[in-house]
């Protein structure tokens, strides 16, 4: 037998020693996850968009309250966006949400309401990729299609010794195809879980636990003493930080006990969202470590003017506290700044009628004045003094988007904040305040 025969036949045996004793492993040491209780595809299909970029414990309760809100397709289907992404609140990453209930309305308009069991139906569906259609498709339909992620790819790269960098598409093209070859027939659903379910337990991205690995016997990785080292991954641009200053406007009066807050861009980031009005920092005037305060007088003309221009009517008072949002490409520091409702000026009535508005009850969707809130707030901004330099409510990056969908505004208590979905940094913020408060 030549050297060539000899490693292929030792290939062979490795591969088939992964499949049986990691299957073996699962089936005794596997989870109890509420997603595994059945093989309802839509259940299915919600757990495995929810634990993109999060973790099981805490997608636990959410999934719980999701699919008790939106049994099923067609309930989600139906459901106004606004109690779509008030039920994710907290989750983050609310284009998963959106692309979720856009897929089961194609799910309901093309399938009637049936998730297909059809591999180019299911890539079909918007925001369902190569991962999230192989596990549909072999968890709920026990299909063999592979399904690799982060954890799949760091586990085959461990136990095969593949030192290809998974960040580029043809080294997970390399992963998909040696996955699909370790499925053993008719376990394709129990395969793949349990390779997810090795990679979130016991291959850990550090310190990775060999000793209980079903499969340590055969790893690659480990007989060399490079576990540690693997997977490559080449390292992804930092997010940019952003410097922004919040207005936490208390109000007085008829407003007296709540907040004011504006509703994001319908595209986006955060799309339609709720949050405190914020306005980026004065560039030239950043300076320091990330975080850092801006003087004082700074920060105050700038929120007095760029609440001005926005139509709100309010007098800032002082620093409250700060605050982090990450994305995947920014990072918002916020310094919140306490703020005082005062009277409107004259020359505001435009914006006044809109800004004084009394808070939408339950039941009344916050978009409803939108298209107008818009007209009425361009009106506000164009009788600005000129020697003001203009600054927009918004800057998505999408300029035309920003000027056209600039920020339906409401007054609410902690009552009313059942009624709006507010990012993870916002919701915390306001809760805050209340608490403070004593509401």
């Amino acid at each position: 037998m030549t050297t060539d025969e000899k490693h292929i036949e030792a290939q062979q045996e490795a591969k088939l020693f992964f499949s049986r004793f990691l299957l073996e492993w699962y089936h005794l040491q596997k989870r109890d996850l509420p997603w595994r209780r059945h093989r309802n595809p839509y259940y299915i299909w919600i757990s495995e968009i929810m634990l993109q970029q999060t973790r099981v414990d805490t997608v636990i309760p959410y999934f719980n309250r999701f699919i008790e809100q939106f049994p099923t397709v067609e309930a989600l289907a139906d459901a106004p966006e606004e109690e779509v992404l008030k039920c994710w609140e907290g989750l983050g990453y609310y284009s998963r949400a959106r692309n979720l209930q856009h897929a089961a309305k194609q799910v309901k308009e093309l399938y009637g309401g049936q998730v297909p069991d059809d591999r180019d139906a299911v890539f079909g569906l918007k925001g369902v990729g190569p991962y999230t259609a192989g596990a549909i498709l072999s968890i709920a339909f026990n299909r063999p299609e592979p399904a690799v992620d982060g954890n799949v790819m760091r586990v085959l790269s461990r136990y095969f010794l593949i030192e290809d960098d998974i960040a580029k598409g043809p080294t997970r093209v390399k992963m998909e195809k040696l996955a699909a070859e370790l499925i053993p027939e008719g376990e394709a659903g129990s395969f793949n879980q349990a390779l997810m379910e090795l990679g979130a337990l016991i291959c850990t991205p550090k310190s990775p636990r060999c000793l209980p690995c079903p499969v340590m016997e055969h790893c690659a990785a480990r007989l060399a003493g490079c576990e540690a080292s693997l997977p490559v991954k080449t390292k992804a641009k930092p997010p940019r930080p952003e410097e922004r200053l919040a207005a936490l406007v208390e109000g007085r009066g008829e407003h007296a006990g709540r907040v004011l807050i504006r509703q994001r861009p319908a595209s986006g980031l955060l799309a339609r969202m709720w949050e405190l009005p914020h306005w980026p920092a004065p560039p030239a005037e950043v300076g320091g470590a990330r975080g850092a305060l801006l003087p004082e007088a700074a920060a105050l003309d700038r929120l007095r003017r760029s609440m001005s221009q926005a139509g709100i009517h309010a007098r800032p008072e002082g620093h409250w506290m700060a605050a982090e949002h990450t994305f995947s490409h920014i990072v918002w520091t916020l310094q919140v700044y306490r703020c005082r409702e005062e009277a409107a000026l004259p020359l505001a009535a435009e914006s006044r009628a809109v800004y004084g508005a009394a808070p939408a009850e339950r039941g009344d969707s916050p978009l409803g004045a939108e298209a107008a809130h818009a007209e009425r707030v361009a009106a506000a901004l164009g009788a600005q003094p000129a020697e003001d330099a203009p600054l927009a409510l918004f800057d998505s990056g999408d300029a035309a988007a920003d000027a056209a969908d600039s920020g339906a505004q409401r007054w609410i208590s902690r009552e009313d904040m059942k009624n709006y979905a507010f990012p993870n940094v916002f919701l915390k913020l306001l809760n805050s305040y209340f608490d403070e408060q004593g509401m």
